[in-house]
């Protein structure tokens, strides 16, 4: 069922901008692989809640099941086979190097969307 959510919409926009902005100015090994990969995680997951009324454990397991994926189309180097490596925004979204470690960066990105989820729940604040 869809319905706009405007916080969550923000949330993805901002995410997005310090994806970006990730992606532009930094080349250090922790913030952009591993912070990085955590954040595109919420990214995604805040832009579903943004436009459809979808269970958090839903959500968060589908955004991990999508980004397992491309990971496994890096592993298997699809960017490479369909000759687009050289197409620097389908190199960049699909990425072209696989890394375990993304995995659990992956694993991490949901598991604090579901921990921050139950955490507001319960104590009645915001709920992500």
């Amino acid at each position: 069922m869809s319905k706009f959510n405007a916080k969550y919409f923000y949330l993805a926009v901002l995410l997005f901008l310090v994806e970006t902005l990730i992606a532009i100015f930094l080349d250090d090994r922790i913030i952009r692989p591993l912070i990085g990969d955590i954040l595109v995680v919420v990214l995604i997951y805040c832009f579903i809640k943004a436009f459809w009324q979808v269970r958090p454990i839903t959500a968060a397991l589908g955004v991990f099941a999508f980004t397992c994926l491309i990971e496994g189309l890096q592993y298997l180097q699809l960017v490479d086979r369909i000759g687009l490596r050289d197409n620097r925004l389908i190199a960049t979204v699909l990425g072209t190097t696989f890394d375990s470690k993304d995995i659990l960066a992956y694993a991490i990105g949901a598991a604090l969307m579901l921990v921050a989820k139950y955490r507001s729940a319960a104590f009645g604040r915001w709920h992500i």
